[in-house]
C-alpha cells in the first residue's frame, strides 16, 4: 500500500496529501518542501506517514521533495514579514488603475519566487495589466485569487459576536452549509444582526448543535400538542431543548407550568403530534 502524508500550508487550512516517498520517519510538526500546482511550497506535517489502500486514492499524489532546511525556514519568515508592505503596494496599483476590487492579503511562497494576492470584487475583473505591473515591481510570479466574503474574514481575522476570534481563523478548515432552518430549529431570533457573522453570512456556529436539537425535539411533544400532566390537561406552548422541559398552559385556569418530559402522562389522540407519531 502507498505511504501518504498530510500537509497543511496555513495555520487553519485544508490538509493536502502527498506521497511520503523516502521520508517515512516524518513526524507531526515537521516542515517539508513540496511541489504543488502553484509551484514549490513549504508545508507542515499534520498527518504523519501512514499506509493507505490504493483504491482510496482518487488521484495520483505528488511526492515530498525534501525536508525544509533552516535556511528555508529563515526565508519563509523573512518573506512573511514583507507581505504587509507588498499588500500596500498592490492596493496603490489597484487604486491607480481604478480597478473595482479590494486586495485583502498578500502571500509569498517560502523562497519569494511566487506571490499570491487575494482580493474581493462584486463582479469579474480584468486584472491583466495589474499582474504585469506587479510582476515588474516584485520580480516574481504573480497570482491573483478572488475570494468570497467568508474567505475574506478567514484571511483577515477578527472577533465574533461571542467576543472570541472567529471560528474560521481558529479551527474551521472548510465552510459547511448553514441554513435559516437551523436558526428556527434552535428557536433563535431571526434578526440578521443576531444570527449573522462578520462576513454577513449566517453564523457557522449554528451548525454545531443542530443535530442535537433535531434529535432532542424528535423525542419531545411539539409546540401546540395537547398533553396530560399531574396537574391536568394542557397545551404545549414552548419546548426548551437545553433544559429539556416543556412550558404547558393548563386548560383549567390558564396557568402556565414547566414540566419534565417524564411527567407527561398522555398525549391527546387528537393532537397533530400524536397522529404524526402513530404514522
Amino acid at each position: 500500500m502507498p505511504n501518504v502524508t498530510g500537509i497543511r500550508f496555513h495555520h487553519v487550512g485544508k490538509v493536502y496529501h502527498f506521497a511520503t516517498g523516502e521520508f517515512k520517519d516524518l513526524e507531526f510538526g515537521d516542515w517539508v518542501i513540496v511541489q504543488t500546482a502553484r509551484g514549490t511550497e513549504a508545508g507542515q506535517v499534520v498527518v504523519p506517514p501512514r499506509e493507505v489502500p490504493g483504491k482510496e486514492l482518487k488521484t495520483h499524489l505528488k511526492s515530498i521533495v525534501r525536508r525544509a532546511t533552516a535556511w528555508d525556514m529563515t526565508q519563509l519568515e523573512l518573506y512573511r514579514q514583507k507581505e504587509s508592505s507588498v499588500l500596500d503596494q498592490c492596493r496603490e496599483k489597484v487604486a491607480e488603475l481604478e480597478l473595482p476590487m479590494k486586495a485583502v492579503k498578500a502571500e509569498y511562497n517560502f523562497d519569494g519566487s511566487h506571490i499570491t494576492f487575494y482580493f474581493t470584487a462584486e463582479k469579474r475583473v480584468d486584472f491583466r495589466i495589474l499582474v504585469r505591473e506587479l510582476s515588474s515591481v516584485f520580480k516574481a510570479r504573480i497570482e491573483l485569487r478572488q475570494v468570497g466574503v467568508r474567505d475574506e474574514v478567514k484571511v483577515m481575522g477578527g472577533l465574533g459576536s461571542c467576543g472570541r476570534a472567529v471560528c474560521c481563523v481558529t479551527h474551521l478548515t472548510e465552510f459547511a452549509p448553514i441554513s435559516i432552518k437551523m436558526a428556527k430549529q434552535q428557536n433563535l431570533p431571526l434578526s440578521p444582526m443576531e444570527i449573522s457573522g462578520r462576513c454577513g453570512r449566517l453564523l457557522c456556529c449554528l451548525g454545531y448543535e443542530n443535530d442535537h436539537y433535531i434529535q432532542a425535539k424528535s423525542q419531545l411533544p411539539k409546540v401546540g400538542s395537547k398533553i396530560q400532566t399531574a396537574l391536568g390537561w394542557g397545551k404545549v406552548r414552548n419546548v426548551n431543548v437545553i433544559k429539556e422541559t416543556l412550558m404547558v398552559e393548563l386548560d383549567k385556569g390558564g396557568m402556565k407550568v414547566e414540566v419534565q418530559p417524564g411527567d407527561v402522562i398522555e398525549i391527546s389522540k387528537t393532537s397533530k403530534e400524536h397522529r404524526r407519531r402513530k404514522k
